[in-house]
This record gives C-alpha cells, structure tokens and sequence, in this order.
C-alpha cells in the first residue's frame, strides 16, 4: 500500500508532558518514518487555560486521510479530550497537511489555516520541514517563518520522547525576554 506524508500539529495543557509522550506513542504505531519537531510552550490562543506546549510531528501513514482523522479522534479521547468533566486541553491532534491536498474533505479543511496563523504552528513546521512548500502559499515553511508577523509569546522546552531531547541545547539557550514566568 502506497504510503502518504503528513503534518501532525499536537499540543497540551493539562499533564502537558505525559499527554504529549502518549500521543506521540500512539501515532509511533500509525505512522512511519516519524520526525518530531522542537517543542515549544505558549500562550492559550483562542482557548482560555494555562500554557501549551506544542509540537508537529512528520510522517507518513498508509491510511486514507478519514481514517487517519478518525484514528486521531481516538488517541485524543484515550487521552480524556471529550471528558465530560475536563479542564482545559489534555491533547489536541490535527492533521496540518496530508500530502498536497488543498481544499474541503468531508468537513478537514486542508492545508490547516492554523499553519499560517499560529507561531506555535509555523515556527515547528519551519524547524522540521524547513524546504517543504506550503501546498496552498507555494513558499516554504522556512520563508513563511522568517516573513511572519504574529503577534504570540512562544519559547522553546526541553522536553524529551523516549530517551531524546527533541528541542536542540541552541534553540533552548536562545535569549527568552518578555516570556511570563
């Protein structure tokens, strides 16, 4: 079966290290070739709560994309996303991009908006797939980085899966003025 690349965006608020070492658990078992970007943390962006810390994720599945949206769907309610009861976001999975597709699939809207409106997307995508062209822009995640004007706090955390550190000591070491403490 032929295999897809895709862009996974995964964030947390709440248990933040251990909802994201088990979503990236589970997507080990779905996806091949996996690559995780840096971690950063940041300000609640349209959601009221404490910080995120956010990731994205590069791999490739041999599901359709409905399958692999559902399958995602499952991963975030092991992980107490559709609790009744729950505070905040224990862990958010979205499909950034799946190959090239651009426009409406039942309902997946692709590639995500949130690619090029939220730093704590871009800035991963710029790291980890820094030459990759946005489908719908044409201009690589590097480029759109560089030329982005979002007004967000994000900084880099160590954070490590499985035994790596996935945020590099120069990217943690980088200046952190104006961060909240």
């Amino acid at each position: 079966m032929p295999l897809t690349p895709v862009l996974l965006g995964l964030g947390s608020n709440v248990e933040r290290e251990n909802h994201l070492r088990a979503g990236l658990d589970a997507l080990a078992e779905l996806l091949t070739d996996m690559r995780c970007s840096p971690v950063f943390e940041s300000l609640a962006v349209g959601y009221k709560g404490d910080n995120f810390y956010n990731l994205v994720v590069a791999g490739q599945t041999a599901l359709p994309l409905n399958e692999l949206d559902r399958r995602l769907k499952f991963i975030e309610a092991d992980n107490g996303r559709y609790a009744p009861e729950r505070k905040g976001l224990p862990l958010d999975i979205d499909v950034l991009l799946y190959d090239t597709l651009v426009g409406d699939f039942d309902g997946l809207r692709l590639p995500r908006a949130e690619i090029l409106k939220n730093a704590f997307v871009l800035r991963p995508l710029a790291l980890l797939v820094p030459e990759q062209r946005h489908p719908a822009v044409g201009r690589s995640f590097a480029e759109l980085w560089r030329e982005a004007r979002i007004d967000q706090q994000l900084w880099p955390v160590s954070f490590h899966w499985r035994g790596v550190e996935l945020t590099p000591l120069e990217l943690l070491q980088e200046p952190r003025s104006g961060i909240p403490a």
